[in-house]
C-alpha cells in the first residue's frame, strides 16, 4: 500500500502541511524559548530586588529587634531565618540564572563581595542535598528556611484567625513540588540571613492563549492552501474530459479560455489542435466524396461500351467488375456522408430499437434472436447506432447464420453480445478487418457481399461514442463467435 498520494492536490498539500508543520515547530521553539528566558529575567530580577531590599531592611535594624523583622518581612513565596552559620555551604551549580541572580544582588547590595553571598537552586523534596551542612554543624534542618517556614506556618495556622491562613494554604499550594531558590547573606554582624523562595513560575507555552491562535492560525493557513491548490489544478480536470471528449467526437466544443495566463494558453493551445483535427477529417472526407462521386461517370460511360462488346463472356466480366466498383463508390459515399454528418445526441429506447432489428431479421427468414430488457433508455446518436447494430446483425446471419443479441448492464455501461454460429474472425486479421475496404480472403470474399466497410463504420460509430468493440471465440462446446460492444452511459 502507497503512504504517499498520488494526485497532484495529495501531494501539493501534503508539501504544505509538512512545510506548515516544520515552520511553527521551528517558530514556536524559537517564540517558547525567548519567551522563557524573558520571564526568567524579569522574575529573576524581582525577587534579587526582594531580596536586597529584605537586607538592607534587616542591617539597619537594631540587632535584638532582627526576629522581628524577619517576622514582618514574611509573605506568599518568601520566607526568611536568621542563623549563625549558612545552610549553604557554597554557592550552587545553577547556570546563567544564578549568575544573573548574583549579579543583581551584588548591584543592589553595594559592597558586597560573592563571598558574603551564597546562592543555590534546590527541590523541597529532597530532605538533604549537597549544598546543605550535616546535622553536626550545629546548623542542619532545623534552621533551614523550609523547615522553618512549615514550622512557622503550624503556628499560623494554630493561632488567631488574623488572616494568615489564606496566605499559609497559598504559600503551601506554591512551594509544594516547585524549584527553590536559596539565598544566604552574611550581614556585618556576622550572621547569616538565609531567604527561600520558589523560582519562577509561568504556564507552559501549550496552554497559553498563544499556542491557541497559532493552531488556529495554522488551520486556517492550511484550509486557504487547500483550497487554492484545488482551484489551481482544477483546470487539469477539464483538459482530462476535453481530451476525452475530443477523442469521442472532433465536433466537440471548444474549451474555455479562462483562468490563469499558462491555463489560458493551454486551452488555447488545444482548442487550435481540435480545429486542426477536425479540418484535417473533414479535407479527407469531402475529398473522398469528390473522387468516388467523379468516379460514377466514366464508370457510365464504360458501361456503355461495355454493352457495345460482342463477346459475351468477356461482356459480363466487365459489368460485373463495373457493378463492384459502382457498388465501392455507393459504400464509399454513404460512409464520408455519415463521417461528415453531425448528428445530435438523443434519448432513445435502446432494446427497442434491438429488438425491432432481430425481428426484421426474423421475418425475413433469418435466424435472429434477442436476450435482454424490454426498456433500455440511453443517450447518443440514434441513427449511427441503428446502422452499427445492423451492420454487426448482418455480418453474423452473413457469415454466421443466426445473430442471438445479449444485453446487459451494469452502473457505468451497457454491453451488447452479437454472437453468430459461423468460424469467426482468426486472431491474426481482428485488427486489419476495421480498416476501410479490408476483406478477408475466403471467407469473406465479393460472392458473399459487401466492400469492407461495414466493420469499419461499426467502430467509428462505437468510438464516437466513448465504447470499444472487440472479438471473442466460442468455447469447446460452442464454436461460435462472439462481437462484444461497451457503451458508456456516463
Amino acid at each position: 500500500m502507497k503512504l504517499l498520494p498520488t494526485t497532484i492536490v495529495g501531494r501539493t498539500v501534503l508539501v504544505l502541511l509538512l512545510g506548515l508543520t516544520v515552520s511553527h515547530m521551528v517558530s514556536l521553539a524559537i517564540y517558547s524559548g525567548d519567551r522563557q528566558t524573558e520571564l526568567t529575567n524579569f522574575g529573576g530580577e524581582q525577587i534579587s530586588r526582594r531580596i536586597a531590599a529584605a537586607v538592607e531592611t534587616v542591617e539597619r535594624t537594631p540587632t535584638a529587634l532582627r526576629s522581628q523583622a524577619i517576622g514582618s518581612l514574611w509573605g506568599p513565596g518568601f520566607s526568611l531565618t536568621l542563623s549563625p552559620r549558612s545552610v549553604l555551604k557554597a554557592n550552587g551549580a545553577g547556570g546563567w540564572r544564578l549568575r544573573m541572580v548574583r549579579k543583581v544582588l551584588m548591584e543592589y547590595l553595594d559592597g558586597y563581595d560573592k563571598d558574603r553571598i551564597r546562592i543555590a537552586y534546590v527541590h523541597p523534596s529532597d530532605t538533604k542535598d549537597k549544598s546543605e551542612p550535616g546535622s553536626n554543624d550545629g546548623v542542619g534542618l532545623a534552621n533551614d528556611p523550609l523547615t522553618a517556614m512549615q514550622r512557622h506556618m503550624g503556628q499560623m495556622m494554630s493561632g488567631p484567625n488574623d488572616g494568615s491562613h489564606w496566605r499559609s494554604a497559598y504559600m503551601s499550594r506554591h512551594w509544594r513540588g516547585a524549584e527553590v531558590l536559596k539565598v544566604s547573606v552574611r550581614l556585618s554582624g556576622g550572621d547569616w540571613l538565609n531567604v527561600a523562595a520558589p523560582a519562577v513560575r509561568f504556564t507552559p507555552f501549550w496552554r497559553s492563549r498563544m499556542s491557541a491562535s497559532i493552531f488556529v492560525m495554522g488551520l486556517l493557513v492550511f484550509a486557504l492552501s487547500v483550497w487554492a491548490v484545488r482551484r489551481a489544478t482544477a483546470p487539469l480536470a477539464l483538459f482530462e474530459k476535453a481530451a476525452e471528449r475530443l477523442g469521442r467526437d472532433v465536433n466537440a466544443p471548444p474549451m474555455n479560455e479562462e483562468g490563469p495566463r499558462e491555463v489560458r494558453r493551454a486551452a488555447r493551445s488545444f482548442n487550435q489542435m481540435q480545429r486542426r483535427l477536425k479540418a484535417y477529417f473533414e479535407d479527407r472526407t469531402h475529398m473522398l466524396a469528390a473522387i468516388s462521386h467523379d468516379l460514377r461517370t466514366p464508370i457510365t460511360r464504360l458501361r456503355l461500351r461495355a454493352e457495345l462488346i460482342e463477346d459475351g463472356e468477356q461482356q459480363k466480366k466487365i459489368l460485373d467488375d463495373l457493378a463492384q466498383m459502382e457498388e465501392m463508390i455507393v459504400a464509399t459515399l454513404a460512409f464520408a456522408r455519415d463521417e461528415a454528418t453531425s448528428e445530435a445526441d438523443i434519448r432513445f429506447d435502446l432494446a427497442a430499437v434491438l429488438q425491432s432489428q432481430c425481428d426484421a431479421a426474423a421475418d425475413s427468414g433469418s435466424k435472429a434472436t434477442y436476450l435482454g430488457p424490454d426498456k433500455l433508455t440511453y443517450t447518443g446518436r440514434a441513427v449511427a447506432l441503428m446502422r452499427a447494430f445492423q451492420n454487426l446483425i448482418d455480418n453474423a446471419i452473413k457469415y454466421g447464420g443466426r445473430a442471438d443479441i445479449v444485453v446487459e448492464r451494469d452502473a457505468q455501461s451497457v454491453i451488447v453480445h452479437v454472437d453468430d454460429a459461423g468460424p469467426g474472425i482468426p486472431e491474426a486479421e481482428r485488427q486489419r478487418v476495421f480498416e476501410p475496404f479490408y476483406r478477408i480472403e475466403g471467407s469473406r470474399n465479393r460472392e458473399t457481399g459487401g466492400v469492407g466497410l461495414g466493420l469499419a463504420v461499426v467502430r467509428s460509430v462505437v468510438t464516437a461514442h466513448g465504447g470499444e468493440i472487440s472479438f471473442a471465440s466460442g468455447g469447446p462446446e460452442n464454436d461460435g463467435f462472439r462481437v462484444t460492444v461497451i457503451l458508456p452511459t456516463s
